[in-house]
């Protein structure tokens, strides 16, 4: 089954952080993983690509999911999986 592209900006520090990439773990998904700590440049990146003024800020695909809570709710709502491992048009 074909992923689509993850992305992610992060805090090592932060708790929203850790619990969005245990998720994305516990399904088995890859993800790159930007730390704003380490790539300063990087609150210039999420600002550009639209997203908010705090970590996480994930990306699946080209779909902005937003932050661990947004993700978190795709999940129980069962968008999270479509989005994940979108299936190729007939």
């Amino acid at each position: 089954m074909q992923q689509a592209p993850v992305l992610m900006y992060t805090s090592a520090w932060c708790p929203y952080c850790i619990r969005a990439k245990r998720l994305l773990d516990s399904k088995g998904v890859q993800y790159t993983d930007i730390d704003v700590n380490d790539h300063p440049a990087a609150w210039d990146e999420i600002e550009e690509r639209g997203g908010g003024s705090t970590v996480p800020q994930i990306w699946i695909g080209d779909h902005y999911v937003g932050g661990c809570d947004d993700m978190h709710a795709l999940e129980r709502a069962g968008k999270l999986d479509p989005l994940l491992f979108p299936q190729p048009a007939a």
